[in-house]
């Protein structure tokens, strides 16, 4: 009877996390329950786990005993990877959250990558069908794995500079047939037929060599600008991954919480490359943003510096004002400053909002955290389409840190490579500030920016929290000379 019990409880258990996942997910789609929403999965998650340890019951096959084993180890690796995730969790900064994000989904890449070894070396996958899917699964949760891990080297400065060299797509094309041919030959020894070259335990170790290797040459070349569509990408293989291999294992939550996330990355992906006006081929395949001293049309005009607080007297006195955060905000850790320079400006009646792009960053979403850290309420943040019209009616627009994704040249400029990608229209505003550290004309890609040479912009140079200080200083000192 016990085995029964175990078996239903772990079925329902199943079910109930699924349920919790995609309830989650959906929750995840709105700003204002998106934390309730990453709670609600996790509890899933830890439903799951919990769920996992009733196998140790489940003895009802004589022939082969489907023992949960080792579960001290099991213990241990919780304990100590729970531990390490909450410490990270915890002390991660804003700025390193993208990091943190590619190298967790290339660890759920790796889970999916290691449970499917652990079928092909113990035999596990019983029937053509079952291997195939098992071998596609370790395919992708590898390359997931190994190329999340070059992205985060990458997102993280570990690695500046794109590694490109003659031929890379071809070897890379050559690699991946070795790899499908190295799966044949899996299917074929496994069925009983005959082993060529290297025994079954030899071609699975080359199997999985290879699709790290892969992994590592197909991310390599990736430029720093296509690294949110390169994690958003990953992130629908890690799924795709844990989904395939839910369905070797004949587990509900892992079958539906993988095809949830690989749909979810998918669509994710598609958004944000259509945000970039970039197709998935060109950033896998092009790598535009590894490209240097980009071809630009004519640019005239100069640059204008001016003092901090000279601009932030200018909001103080404007009717309306958008804000558009981008990077450079969350490596000043300036958010905070910022809403409570925000805070004057609508205390003075200046009505304030905040545009988001879907690329602004270095991941999806991490404008909308970094001022929900800061306690922006939701009604103030827009996002591209909502609010792009109203630049033209609005006397000034702040653009902190977010170079590529207000740059005129996508609409105007046929010899930028950025052509074509929708941009936040914030060189329609009456009155453009740009911060900036730098007076170099160029965003993160290297594309030169025409709006900073706009005769309607001028240039807050420095550190954006340092000058943001002084903005509020100086719209402080007002209300001092006032009274």
């Amino acid at each position: 009877m016990l085995p029964l019990i175990s078996q239903i409880v772990v079925a329902a258990t199943g079910f109930a996390a699924a349920f919790l996942f995609m309830y989650g997910l959906k929750r995840m789609s709105s700003p204002a329950t998106a934390a309730s929403g990453i709670r609600v999965a996790g509890i899933g998650m830890l439903a799951a786990v919990v769920a996992s340890f009733l196998y140790v019951f489940d003895v009802s096959d004589a022939a082969k005993p489907h023992l949960f084993v080792n579960i001290g180890l099991a213990v241990v690796a919780l304990a100590i990877g729970g531990s390490v995730a909450w410490w990270a969790g915890k002390t991660v900064k804003m700025t390193a959250m993208p990091q943190m994000v590619a190298i967790y989904n290339g660890m759920g890449g790796g889970a999916a990558g290691a449970i499917a070894a652990v079928e092909l070396f113990g035999n596990g996958a019983h029937g053509i069908t079952a291997l195939v899917v098992t071998l596609l699964g370790a395919l992708i949760g590898a390359i997931s794995l190994s190329g999340s891990l070059i992205a985060w080297a990458k997102l993280d400065s570990i690695l500046k500079k794109p590694l490109q060299f003659p031929g890379q797509q071809a070897v890379n094309a050559v690699l991946a047939l070795i790899l499908l041919a190295t799966g044949a030959l899996i299917v074929v020894s496994s069925a009983g037929g005959p082993t060529l070259l290297l025994p079954l335990s030899g071609l699975i170790c080359v199997f999985f060599g290879l699709a790290l290797v892969l992994g590592i040459l197909a991310t390599l070349p990736i430029g720093g600008a296509d690294m949110p569509v390169v994690i958003s990408i990953y992130n629908a293989c890690t799924g795709v991954a844990v989904g395939l291999e839910g369905y070797v294992l004949q587990n509900p939550a892992l079958m539906i919480a993988g095809m949830v996330v690989g749909a979810a990355g998918t669509l994710l992906t598609l958004l944000m490359a259509q945000a970039m006006n970039r197709s998935i081929v060109s950033v896998l395949f092009k790598h535009f943003g590894a490209a240097k001293n980009q071809k630009h049309g004519a640019i005239t005009g100069s640059e204008k510096p001016v003092q901090a607080s000279d601009a932030g007297i200018d909001m103080r006195y404007a009717k309306s004002v958008i804000i558009v955060p981008g990077y450079g905000l969350a490596v000043s850790q300036g958010q905070q400053k910022l809403y409570d320079f925000v805070k004057l400006l609508v205390a003075a009646g200046v009505s304030v909002k905040f545009a988001i792009h879907p690329v602004a960053g270095r991941m999806p979403g991490q404008m909308d955290v970094l001022l929900a850290e800061a306690g922006v309420p939701y009604d103030m943040i827009f996002q591209l389409a909502d609010i792009n019209d109203q630049f033209a009616t609005t006397d000034v627009a702040l653009v902190i840190g977010a170079n590529d994704v207000v740059n005129p040249a996508a609409r105007s400029d046929k010899s930028s490579p950025i052509y074509g990608m929708p941009i936040l229209n914030a060189d329609k505003a009456k009155k453009v500030y740009v911060m900036k550290r730098t007076a170099d004309g160029k965003g993160y890609s290297g594309v030169i920016n025409s709006l900073f040479y706009d005769p309607n912009c001028f240039m807050v140079l420095g550190d954006a929290s340092a000058e943001l200080a002084k903005m509020i200083e100086a719209v402080k000192g007002l209300g001092a000379a006032a009274a």
